[in-house]
């Protein structure tokens, strides 16, 4: 795939949203306030993924164990159209960097892609068992992963198409870097690779000694395009040199454990911060530790309920953290403290995502609902 050019430029009705406060089939439940602004219905099941688009903010994706997905409108709260033809639980989704397309893959590895502007599709592929998706930052070029330890990499609309096979295992996580012209990969067998896109090979391979004991769970690239930080069901983070593959530091976050923790802990999401040379690891354990990036010294250890995933406000020093109760928490990365919480889901928030100037926040959750909050309220 030579002439796959990463570098180019690429120029409802009424059942569908409730009120704040939910429909009538959450009056019979447990009192709970309802923080959010919109409540978006239409899966029958676990809604698994939920994306932003980049360019306005003012559009979302869900997919869902119901073999469904469905672009939507979040200042209105309807559906724009319906993404058929999947045919198992759709886990991955996501806007390419003009929101001019959208992508929903399935875990049977079926990947469609569609024109947001009139829903029509204009892309498809069957890969085996998805495990994760992710557009280019600034190019029609979309990358994924999958169960046979395979990394894809195709030019949307055209189809063209670069693979590069990792070990004989899941290709658990992935992520392109800040240069645009590299990916790091990681593996079920704790293997992280960083892989060269237009030569298909692999500048370096964390193995061994260097590699995780067990499975990487998640990664983040930090935005100087030279730091990478791996988490794993070993509950360890890896601190790594993304242009040589040098190990700077390995972060235990099993030292947070306090005495009669689960034993079956793990790193479920990380993150550098954009503005502070921090690092936060959130774990399922219910531990969120904000670390300092040069020293890897523990600054903060906040408890909660298990983390799901985490993300920094795009805007400043802050992060929120989605969990198996239900709630969104917002911490102080600065001072460790809990800023602010919402609560809505009757069930654990299974994804979430946050627009790129921090006034919306959408989650998916096990409850069957999408919950939109709009964060720049005067009351918030």
């Amino acid at each position: 795939m030579a002439d796959v050019d990463i570098e180019e430029s690429y120029d409802a009705d009424i059942d569908d949203v409730d009120g704040a406060m939910g429909g009538d089939d959450e009056e019979s439940m447990e009192d709970l306030t309802d923080d959010s602004d919109l409540v978006l219905r239409k899966h029958q099941s676990n809604v698994f993924s939920v994306s932003i688009d980049p360019a306005t903010g003012t559009l979302g994706v869900t997919g869902g164990e119901d073999d469904k997905a469905y672009l939507w409108n979040l200042v209105e709260g309807t559906v724009m159209f319906e993404c058929t033809g999947h045919k198992d639980s759709v886990t991955c989704v996501g806007f390419n960097h003009d929101s001019t397309m959208v992508a929903t893959g399935d875990m049977s590895g079926l990947i469609n892609v569609w024109r947001v502007q009139d829903g029509s599709s204009i892309w498809s592929f069957e890969a085996s068992d998805l495990e994760w998706m992710e557009w280019h930052h600034s190019a029609p070029v979309l990358l994924a992963g999958t169960s046979d330890g395979m990394t894809w990499m195709w030019k949307v609309p055209s189809g063209e198409l670069k693979t590069f096979q990792g070990p004989s295992c899941q290709a658990t996580c992935g992520q392109w870097l800040p240069d645009g012209k590299r990916a790091c990969v990681g593996y079920d067998d704790g293997v992280v690779k960083i892989w060269d896109l237009k030569t298909g090979a692999g500048q370096f391979t964390l193995s061994d000694g260097d590699a995780h004991k067990s499975s990487v769970t998640c990664l983040d690239c930090h935005h100087d395009n030279t730091l990478i930080a791996t988490g794993s069901t070993d509950v360890t983070c890896r601190l790594i040199n993304s242009h040589n593959g040098k190990v700077l530091g390995i972060i235990d976050a099993g030292d947070q454990q306090q005495e009669g923790a689960n034993a079956e802990d793990s790193i479920e999401s990380v993150a550098f911060s954009p503005s502070l040379q921090l690092l936060a690891t959130g774990s399922l354990n219910g531990m969120l530790g904000i670390w300092d990036v040069p020293t890897q010294v523990l600054r903060h250890n906040c408890k909660q309920t298990g983390i799901v995933k985490l993300k920094w406000d795009p805007t400043g020093p802050l992060v929120y953290t989605v969990s198996l109760d239900g709630l969104i928490r917002l911490w102080d990365g600065r001072s460790g403290n809990l800023a602010s919480h919402w609560s809505g889901h009757h069930a654990e928030i299974l994804d979430f995502d946050v627009s790129r100037d921090g006034s919306t926040l959408v989650t998916a959750s096990g409850d069957g609902s999408t919950r939109v909050f709009h964060m720049h309220r005067p009351d918030r």
